[in-house]
Parts: structure tokens; sequence; C-alpha cells
């Protein structure tokens, strides 16, 4: 081939913008590799953290149409900017020797050399007579500096840097066959990255070449096994045997489902399997995150055939899921300020309300959520704006109507609860005078709400944390509402952590707890529900951070009675009961016009036809234990806005004005008839 037929495509990017982007899971070099990759006539020649050169044949054809597979891939990839902005192609003659059709990279000429470094160099902002000290002083980063850059997994990195730092030792005395024979026992939460770092970890091996052969692949392949049949972990077998001769997997086997077998013969089985086979994979075990004894204990289960380190990953701090989503709005180049961060936690509290909270896969859903709005609100703006303000963020929330009132002002726009108004007020006095006095020992300020559901219970519970963050009491203020179970985890050594986290969270907080009597089974030592493993480390948290944080455990009375008198520890530490009686029918009337008025405009007629509605209802229905008072007017008031919403959409009008015929329809339908009250409805007013 002559060499004016040879020519090299130089591909350089912005040095500062590629520096923005260094901890993505691709590096920009990365994704432009992988696209000249596709194209049968172009060879890789050379790349650099910031510039690729792709060598190619002008008889066979041009660069043309690789181009425009970047341009296009970079904008798709890259919305926040112009590809024109970060990317400059250059094409000149190559002038080394003939080239090999093979994988590697030809050899460089001097000439060539020059040519690319004076690229480099314009490409990097050098005015191309001179090196530019940040081309040349700027090391790529290496995946160590992505694992260093992790927001928590203290223990990851310590694992990942004690690799690094013995692979000389490995290579110089060939004893590869030491680390491949080194598994992991991760103990991780759902959500919390696993799949990120197990990646990380094969990437890591390959990159300071630890699989015995630096040619090999590592690649990571995750398997969850739940199999409990005469042949457990079919699955894991088959992958821990299956693996190509010029392959090494990074392997995961999730065993959470026999953390409490692992001395069974079938689990001792798969371990025998795993160790005949460790000379080709790097085996990682995953159970939920858990407590050191009982992480401790699986490990010298799995210690008989194999070695094992421990890698724990406990949940994220509120700082840490901060910083989290930082960095992901960073990756969209947007920015918070700082009073909307108080909406971004109120959503992540709602997030984690139903006991099912998945780490960072939730942050991030929660950032593109805000993205999501904040270009909703920008398209109908003039001055485009890539700061999430407050009303942004207040978006997420699902309740933000009384945000702009203080407490005592919510408290006192509730309908029907004037005892209760009077008593929580009391118990607001008694708790700011006991920190005023300045007594060392300050009494505990957990608190029980008794009565039946719907009666306010959340809503209140929500209004004390604000109002004890107006007076300077808590720190923070916000709300955490649990379920009872979810405190539970679903295995031995779970549940502990998860209660420890719950409570953490809410430290500074309000921790709501519903339907609390469920974690009380019995007292016998015999029962195995985890409920009193939970109760234990609730009533430590509320003793060790009593100043910090308020527990309220609310529930029937009856059901509330029975946790407290088998759980002597538990009641002593809550000196303060509120009782919530049932509405009566005029306020549960009330109720009803207030959110009617909150809302909508409506005919006279309404009210009219709902006072005779609530008014009728009979004795034994408001007197049920599973008639949900407020909740069961708030289902009613969105009937018939829905009943509403579909007449005016079926006649071609924009405003809804609620009616007589609306309400009446809507109270016709079965849920809402007295003889078909609803059992048990979901946590929350």
């Amino acid at each position: 081939m002559a060499e004016h037929q040879k020519k090299i495509l130089n591909i350089g990017l912005d040095r500062n913008w590629v520096l923005k982007h260094q901890f993505d899971a691709q590096l920009p070099t990365d994704i432009i590799k992988a696209e000249v990759a596709k194209f049968e006539n172009l060879t890789l020649y050379y790349s650099s953290f910031t510039s690729v050169s792709v060598l190619f044949d002008t008889t066979v054809g041009n660069c043309g149409e690789l181009v425009s597979s970047i341009m296009d891939l970079f904008a798709v990839r890259y919305p926040e900017v112009s590809a024109y902005d970060v990317l400059v192609f250059q094409e000149v003659d190559f002038k080394g020797g003939d080239v090999s059709t093979t994988a590697n990279p030809p050899e460089k000429s001097d000439d060539d050399l020059d040519e690319f470094e004076k690229f480099a160099r314009r490409v990097s902002g050098s005015d191309g007579c001179a090196p530019s000290t940040a081309t040349t002083s700027e090391k790529t980063p290496t995946v160590l500096d992505k694992i260093s850059g992790l927001v928590g997994a203290t223990e990851f990195k310590a694992l990942c840097k004690e690799i690094a730092s013995i692979s000389d030792e490995i290579k110089r005395t060939k004893t590869y066959e030491v680390l491949m024979n080194q598994c992991y026992l991760f103990s991780i939460g759902d959500g919390c990255g696993l799949s990120t770092y197990l990646n990380l970890l094969a990437e890591l091996l390959g990159e300071l070449h630890l699989c015995e052969m630096s040619s090999r692949p590592v690649r990571e392949a995750r398997l969850d096994v739940y199999r409990e049949s005469a042949e457990p972990f079919e699955d894991a077998r088959h992958a821990v045997e299956s693996g190509a001769p010029d392959s090494v997997k990074v392997v995961c086997v999730d065993i959470s489902e026999w953390m409490d077998k692992t001395n069974s013969r079938f689990f001792k089985q798969f371990l025998r399997t795993v160790e005949k086979c460790a000379n080709d994979h790097i085996l990682a075990f995953r159970v939920p995150f858990v407590d050191k004894d009982v992480l401790a204990r699986i490990k010298y289960s799995l210690s008989d055939l194999v070695s094992v380190k421990t890698v724990s990953f406990p949940p994220l701090s509120q700082d840490e899921v901060k910083a989290c989503a930082e960095a992901e709005l960073k990756h969209y180049n947007f920015a918070m300020t700082n009073s909307a961060w108080k909406f971004f936690f109120d959503r992540i509290s709602e997030e984690k309300s139903d006991g099912k909270f998945y780490g960072i896969k939730t942050v991030k859903k929660v950032v593109r959520e805000l993205v999501y709005q904040k270009h909703i609100a920008n398209s109908h703006k003039t001055e485009k704006s890539n700061q999430i303000g407050v009303n942004d963020a207040k978006l997420l929330c699902s309740d933000i109507s009384d945000a702009n009132l203080s407490g005592a002002e919510q408290l006192n726009k509730l309908v029907g609860v004037d005892g209760i108004k009077q008593r929580v007020e009391e118990i607001i006095a008694q708790i700011e005078l006991s920190v005023k006095s300045g007594s060392a020992d300050r009494p505990c300020i957990h608190m029980r709400f008794v009565g039946n559901p719907g009666t306010g219970k959340t809503t209140v519970a929500r209004i004390i944390g604000k109002i004890l963050k107006e007076k300077g009491i808590l720190r923070v203020g916000a709300f955490f509402e649990y379920a009872g179970r979810d405190f539970c985890g679903r295995y031995i050594g779970e549940t502990a952590p998860k209660t420890s986290s719950i409570c953490r969270d809410a430290y500074g907080s309000v921790l709501f707890i519903d339907e609390a009597y469920t974690l009380y089974r019995s007292n016998d030592p015999d029962n195995k529900d985890y409920g009193r493993e939970a109760l234990d480390t609730l009533i430590a948290e509320m003793e060790n951070h009593r100043n910090d944080f308020v527990v309220i455990l609310a529930g029937y009375t009856d059901e509330m009675n029975k946790l407290m008198n088998g759980n002597l520890g538990l009641a002593s530490r809550m000196p303060y009961t509120i009782e919530f009686p049932n509405f009566t029918r005029e306020q549960l009337y009330e109720i009803f016009v207030s959110m009617v008025k909150d809302k909508f405009k409506c005919d006279e007629g309404l009210f009219e036809s709902a006072r005779k509605f609530f008014m009728d209802l009979p004795d034994s229905t408001l007197s049920s234990k599973d008639f949900s008072n407020a909740r069961y007017v708030r289902n009613l008031f969105e009937r018939t806005w829905a009943k509403a919403a579909m007449r005016c959409q079926l006649g071609g009008k924009s405003d809804i004005v609620l009616t007589r015929d609306d309400f009446e329809h809507a109270s016709a339908d079965k849920e809402f008839v007295v003889n078909s009250v609803p059992k048990r409805a979901r946590i929350g007013f």
C-alpha cells in the first residue's frame, strides 16, 4: 500500500470538559474508541486521555461516516453541550511504514508523534509553540481514581487499595493463584450499587494485569440465586464451571436465602465446586447488610473451603445521599439551591416510608425527576436556568399545601381536634421549659399516639416535628414515616442494622411508626419473629439519642396497650400519650367542606346533600374499629372530584365545579356504603 493512500484522523476533546467526566462509567475517549471498532476499514492508531487517532486507507474510504456517527452519538450522550464545542477533527498524512492488520496499534514514527503531539497540545489549550504543562502533567484517571471518588464504600476502597499495593509483588513472583483463590463476601443492601462495585473490581484487576495473563478480558457476571431444591445453586455452579478458557469472570452469587444454612450438605457441595474453579474465576458472595456478628459467622462457614474477605457497605448517611445527588446533578450540569435541599430530603423520606428504599438507584431517580421538572419550567420561560430552586423541588413532594404555614398555624387549621391541640400545646410547652432550664437530665420526648385510623395521628405528628424545629428543640425537623413491620429484615442478622439505619436517618427529626404493635408478638424466647429484635434495637436508639430525635409510636388503643405492657422498657421511655377519638358526624362534615373549599368551586346543593349523608351515618359505623374517619372523608371527596372531572371533560369544559349530582354519584359507590366500610387502609391520615 503506497504511503499517500494512508491517512490519520486525529480526534481531540476539550481537556477541561473531559475532566468533568473523568469518573463516568465510560470516558469520552472510550466511547469514541468503541465507535471506531464498529468500522472494519479503520484501525485505532493511538489514544490518550483527551485524544484518539485513527488510521485509514483512502482507497477504501474516508472517515466522514465515523465523524458523523461520533457527532450524533455525543449529541445523545452529552445533550448539555454542543459536540462542536468539545470535539476537534484533523486529517493528516501517515508517515510511518506498513501497518499490520492485527488488533494491536502500529508503532508511530517520530514524525507522526510530533504531528500528534502538536495536535494534542492545540486541542488542550496550548498555543502549539511550547508544550502545555496542563497536558503533559495531567494524569489519566485510573480505575483506582474512580474508586477513590466513590461516595461511602470505605471498606471496598480499602480492599481495592490493598490489591493495588500488592499487584507488583504478585506479578514479580507470578503468584496469581493466591489472588485468584481469594473470595469476597459483600454485605450490601438492595439497590446500593453492587453491580457498580463488581464492575469496578473487574476493571481494577484487568488494569493491574492480575488475571494471570494480561490479555485476558475480565468480565462481570452477576447471578442472583434463590434455590432450595435438591440441586441448589445450579445456575451458580454452571457459571463457575463454564467460563471460556481465555477469560476470567468475576461471578457474584447471592446467598441471602442460605445465610442460616451454610453448614448444609448442599452448600458445602457448592463450595467444593467453587474451590475447583477458583483459578479461573474471582468469586464474590452477596448477603444483605447485616451486623458484624452474623457476617463473621457466615464468613466462618465459607472459610472451610475457600479464603474469604468480608466487605460491608453501610447504608448511605444523609450527607452521603446529598453527595450522590450533587454528583448526579453535576452530571446533568444542574445544581440545587440550599433552600431546595429540604424538599429533596422530604421526597427521599417519602421514598423510604414504604420500607423499600434502593439507595443510590432511588437517589438518581429523584434527581432525574427534579431535572425533568426543571425542563418543564424552563420550557415556559424566556430565560433558562440550570439551578433548581425551592419551587422546583416542592413539586416532587406529595403534600406541600401548608408548607408556608408555621407549625402552630397548621395545628390551628385542623378541624375537629380541639382536645388534641390543647394536649399538643401542653407537651410542647413542657418540653420547651425542660430544654430552657438547662437540666443535664433532659427527659425523653418520645410519644404514643393511640386511636383508630384516620383520626389525624400522622398529620399531628408531622406538625409536632415542625413546631419542635421552629423552637430549636429538633435540629432538622424532617418527618420519617414507617409501618412497624418495615423494621424487620428478611434474614437473620438483617433486622438490627436495618432498624439502626432507619433511626440514623431520623436523627434530629421525627420518626413516626404506624401499626407499631405489629412488632410485638410475644415474650416467648422460642419465638423467631424479628419484631423482638427490632424493638430491642429501637429501644436502645431511643435511649442513646433521646435528645436528638422523637419517636412516635401509633396504633389502635388496645393493641398499643398490649405492646407497652409487654415491653416495660419501651413504655418507660415514652412519657407522653395523646388519644385520638373518632370524629363526630358534624366534624366529618366540616372536614369535607374544608377539603372542597380549599380546591374547588361548587353549587349550593352540594353541601346540603353532603350534610344529609354524614348526619345519616349510623352509630355502629362511627364506633367501628375499622371505620377510617377522615380518610373515609378524603376518599369520598376525591371520588366526588373524579366524577366532576369526568363530567366536565365529556362536556368540553376546562373548569371543574362540584355539584350535588357528583356527590350523590360518588357516595353511591359501594366502598362508601356504610355496610361496606373498608377494613384496613394504608398508613397515614
